[in-house]
């Protein structure tokens, strides 16, 4: 059966989940404004020319990518699962009356 958490562990995981959200999207802002900061820098500089804004953009946005599928993948799977426990358990006790 599903292991029931006590309320710290629950306020913990809750916290742990916050601190992720927040360190992801300090993460997109940062790149959102360095990005927007390089596309200014190239438009007053050498508006026309060969567009180099593009490589630090693109690096950095993979790996704002990557912290993002991290963050859905791994650390809130584990939630799905716990539903997803929750429903099959429901299911085996109906079936036990």
């Amino acid at each position: 059966m599903a292991k029931q958490l006590s309320e710290e562990q629950i306020y913990e995981e809750a916290k742990k989940r916050v601190k992720a959200k927040r360190d992801f999207w300090s993460h997109f802002g940062a790149w959102a404004a360095v990005s927007a900061l390089l596309i200014i820098i190239w438009a007053l500089t050498d508006l026309g020319g060969y567009p180099w804004f593009l490589w630090p953009v693109c690096m950095w946005g993979f790996f704002v990518l990557i912290h993002y599928l991290y963050l859905r993948i791994f650390v809130f799977k584990q939630k799905a699962e716990s539903i997803e426990i929750e429903k099959e358990a429901e299911k085996i006790k109906k079936e036990q009356s």
